[in-house]
């Protein structure tokens, strides 16, 4: 059983700053890609930033102004949101692709989702 974990949402006025993290834990035999999702109410959830061993990807709307990172030691993954927005208001979820052993297939674990509202 693996578990993604996200912590740091919150209540922001627009032109602050967040740090998200995303605890990734249980039976993890490695970690490929990790990334980060939002999904705003009646909208369709959408990429925000992904990250590899060697390399980010970014949103055009985010680019710039959010970095991710992580810590493969800990796997954890972190986003820092800097001059948030109001159209950043949403629900930011975590994303690993995983194995789980080592002849086993990649697949897709999700987090339960942490709450980022950027008021005007």
């Amino acid at each position: 059983q693996v578990q993604l974990v996200e912590s740091g949402g919150g209540l922001v006025q627009a032109g602050g700053s967040l740090r998200l993290s995303c605890k990734a834990s249980g039976n993890i035999f490695s970690i490929n890609t990790m990334g980060w999702y939002r999904q705003a109410p009646g909208k369709q959830r959408e990429l925000v930033a992904t990250i590899t061993s060697s390399s980010t990807n970014y949103a055009d709307s985010v680019t710039g102004r959010f970095a991710i990172s992580r810590d493969n030691a800990e796997n954890t993954m972190y986003l820092q949101m800097n001059s948030l927005k109001p159209e950043d208001t949403a629900v930011y979820y975590c994303n690993a692709n995983l194995k789980t052993s080592r002849l086993g297939v990649r697949k897709d674990s999700w987090g339960q989702g942490t709450q980022v509202t950027v008021s005007s």
